[in-house]
């Protein structure tokens, strides 16, 4: 038995429509784009968003009305420069949860959290 890859993430969210806006911001690929379903992409990996008021499977409703999304999850988006980036987020409005920092583990990194309060970090190895 071995593993193979991860590919990708399935998340509820509240708004759909303020969801892709701010993954648009972010400079995510779109492969889907629906009233109940979009999809977007970075390279291999995919991140497909669902609205939680329109879950009606049983077994997902529980986690799809959870309060606190992503709890101690944070999802690494690597950029080729951190300070351009964290700066080209501000010019569009956005808010990132902290300045970008360098890091003992050698990383240079800021988060910033999507509508829903997932965490994303924004990050360069050094």
């Amino acid at each position: 038995m071995k593993l193979k890859s991860v590919a990708g993430m399935v998340c509820y969210v509240k708004d759909i429509n303020k969801t892709a806006k701010f993954y648009e911001a972010l400079g995510f690929r779109f492969e889907k784009r629906e009233p109940d379903h979009v999809s977007i992409r970075l390279n291999w990996f995919w991140l497909d968003f669902h609205p939680q008021d329109k879950e009606d499977k049983p077994d997902f409703q529980k986690e799809a009305n959870l309060s606190n999304k992503g709890a101690g999850l944070f999802l690494y988006i690597s950029v080729e420069n951190v300070d351009d980036f964290y700066k080209g987020l501000l010019a569009k409005g956005l808010k990132p949860s902290s300045e970008p920092r360098d890091w003992p583990w050698g990383n240079r990194e800021f988060v910033i959290r999507d509508p829903d309060g997932y965490k994303l970090v924004i990050f360069k190895r050094k």
